[in-house]
């Protein structure tokens, strides 16, 4: 082994003395050749032009005045803030609910444009049946309830208690309390105190007084406003009293107790808007009005909060499922959507949902439209993907909003007994009414 490593040693050694020489040449002969070495030929360099020293300068400036950029927030607590005061910002200027990355919204048409696939996002008003546009809700809700009080006192005064006031939490607690003046009447009518309500008592105050309605409600169930005297105070005060003939009819309070208890707010109904179409290869095509796109305030602090949520979630490890449920909540920045179901005949039946519906609304208003609403039938989204009308999920999970295109398709056993019927399964398969009203979809 040591001879081997003297071995390599001196091969090393061989190979950097420099290349091998014959013994027979002369000194002079051993002298390294030089390589004649020519003058190189190098132009005159040329300065800068005027536009190259220009550009610099601007360069230079730019350079000069760009501040070192300041390290972002680190801990988890400062990037929640940093995102807090954003979010912020955003509602004082105009409450962009537009999360970075989501999906570009299409452009809102004018709803003065012709070719419009929907005028607007209409409501009907549950106790007129009117048909109103959103600004139009409230104040028309309102007029009907307090016209219902001249037909049924008692129903209005529900309804307004439950529909003018919008702090749930509030109006709950104060038709706990009434029902709980009401019960104490029923268990115990022999007891003339609790046929007493004192305006002035701190309860009732704040309770009860605070709310719309509540006045209307007590008159109207037989209370009368009368000034009795209080022991140990000078002066008389005013109560609500129970009149007698209500009394020997306790039957109709426990009544009366329940309507309020069960009642829940008037709000107009989204109106489907049903249209019926001709085939057309315009089909996929839609032109929006602003309604489907535009945010009310209650819907802006409903996504800003949704958006704060968010931000709790940025430090939490997520596993894919997560993240997909999430890509999907930003599909809840929509509130409307317009939905077009392709017939077998080719024609077209459209309607407007709301984006957090269910599939199965979707399936109740097709079913409306056929002659014999009993068959099975199945709706295919785009790509085929079944939707079935059992599914719990709303249609913006689905993806269909803010408008899609369907198409309708009968059962597997359906179209056999059709085929076998010696029927055209692509016969039309609407009520005859409705084919009356078909259009030309432009």
């Amino acid at each position: 082994m040591k001879k081997f490593f003297q071995e390599i040693k001196a091969d090393i050694k061989f190979k950097s003395a420099g290349p091998g020489q014959k013994l027979t040449e002369s000194v002079g002969e051993r002298a390294p050749k030089e390589k004649p070495t020519q003058p190189a030929l190098r132009q005159a360099r040329q300065g800068p032009t005027d536009e190259a020293q220009m550009a610099a300068a601007a360069a230079l400036a730019r350079l000069e005045q760009k501040q070192p950029r300041a390290r972002g927030p680190t801990s988890q607590e400062s990037i929640r803030n940093q995102v807090r005061k954003e979010l912020r910002a955003e509602a004082t200027v105009g409450g962009s609910t537009e999360a970075p990355g989501s999906n570009t919204v299409p452009e809102a048409k004018e709803e003065g444009s012709a070719h419009l696939a929907v005028p607007g996002v209409c409501f009907t008003c549950p106790l007129t049946g009117a048909t109103l546009r959103k600004d139009q809700r409230d104040a028309h809700i309102k007029e009907a309830i307090l016209s219902h009080f001249s037909t049924d006192p008692v129903a209005a005064s529900i309804m307004k208690i439950h529909t003018f006031n919008k702090d749930r939490d509030r109006v709950k607690l104060g038709v706990d309390t009434i029902a709980k003046y009401l019960d104490n009447i029923c268990l115990h009518p022999e007891e003339e105190k609790y046929r007493k309500i004192k305006l002035q008592n701190r309860v009732f105050q704040e309770r009860i007084n605070c709310l719309e309605g509540t006045h209307e409600f007590f008159e109207a169930i037989g209370f009368q406003k009368a000034l009795l005297p209080v022991p140990d105070q000078e002066g008389p005060e005013e109560f609500y009293v129970l009149s007698e003939g209500v009394l020997a009819q306790p039957q109709s309070l426990q009544r009366h107790k329940e309507q309020l208890l069960v009642a829940e707010p008037v709000r107009a109904t989204l109106a489907r808007q049903r249209r019926l179409f001709r085939p057309s290869p315009m089909a996929s095509q839609f032109e929006l009005p602003g309604d489907f796109f535009n945010l009310t305030a209650e819907e802006i602090k409903r996504e800003q909060r949704l958006r704060s949520e968010a931000v709790e979630r940025l430090s939490v490890l997520r596993t894919k499922a997560m993240r997909e449920r999430e890509e999907q909540r930003e599909l809840r920045k929509y509130s409307y959507t317009l939905l077009r179901v392709r017939l077998p005949d080719g024609c077209l039946l459209q309607g407007t949902f709301y984006a957090r519906e269910r599939v199965a609304a979707l399936y109740a208003f097709v079913r409306e439209a056929l002659q014999n609403d009993w068959l099975p039938f199945d709706l295919l989204a785009s790509g085929g993907q079944r939707l079935s009308e059992d599914e719990s999920l709303a249609f913006n999970e689905c993806g269909l909003v803010p408008s899609a295109l369907l198409t309708f398709s009968w059962d597997a056993a359906v179209l056999e007994d059709i085929k076998a019927a010696g029927a055209n399964p692509d016969s039309s398969i609407l009520k005859p009414e409705l084919l009356a009203a078909i259009e030309k979809l432009s």
